[in-house]
């Protein structure tokens, strides 16, 4: 059997309750084309709860056994708009009280995601630090590091984080030792703030990057 909640109405003029003269009203409901108040309509023990969280209303309104809908009329679009509903408190504070629990648990998710996220993070770091160490016996111990955290950096879209990145391609590796030699190594980057183009910029410093590359590499 489908339920037919009362409908409460907030509203826009001053009305009084045609039973028990109380007012102005806040909220009434309409019998016989008249305002009764609430209290009258043996509705006032309920709390409202405006709309906007979905999952705190629909769990206090399945625990609630009275409810009501709070409607407005909207002048400008001439229909009535919900509000929010009318509840039992208990079933309101029963409601929060699991919303609060979901949000907890949901938290502690994400932690733990982050966690393993994080995990997975430094394992590419370590693996892509170590191959550019294989490949480049010859390059500082803190530069291969300083190199690896840069390229395999989260939501940079560098090398490291790319799929050939993560699989250790030898020419995807390269690439990113190449890149760093360019920013740190050479006059690169100097040329770019003087106005040079960057396809002349990297011509020109080319030959100071191969220089770098072939001291690291193995003899």
């Amino acid at each position: 059997m489908d339920l037919v909640a009362p409908v409460v109405v907030e509203p826009l003029k001053r009305r009084r309750c045609s039973e028990c003269s109380q007012g102005p009203l806040e909220r009434m409901i309409v019998e016989f084309n008249a305002p009764v108040c609430l209290d009258c309509a043996d509705l006032g023990h309920l709390v409202f709860l405006r709309r906007g969280n979905t999952a705190l209303t629909r769990r206090a309104r399945e625990g609630s056994a009275l409810w009501a809908v709070v409607v407005r009329h909207n002048r400008r679009r001439t229909r009535y708009e919900r509000q929010g509903l009318l509840v039992e408190e208990d079933a309101l504070a029963r409601a929060e009280a699991a919303c609060l629990a979901d949000a907890e648990a949901r938290s502690r998710r994400r932690a733990r995601d982050a966690a393993r996220r994080a995990e997975r993070d430094a394992a590419v770091t370590v693996a892509l630090e170590a191959e550019i160490l294989r490949l480049f016996p010859h390059c500082p111990v803190d530069r291969a590091a300083e190199i690896a955290a840069h390229a395999s950096h989260k939501g940079s879209g560098r090398v490291g984080r790319t799929a050939a990145g993560r699989a250790l391609d030898r020419g995807a590796v390269t690439a990113a030792v190449r890149a760093a030699v360019r920013h740190v190594d050479t006059e690169y980057d100097t040329l770019l703030m003087r106005g040079v183009p960057r396809h002349q910029a990297r011509t020109n410093v080319a030959p100071a990057i191969e220089a770098v590359l072939r001291a690291w590499r193995p003899v």
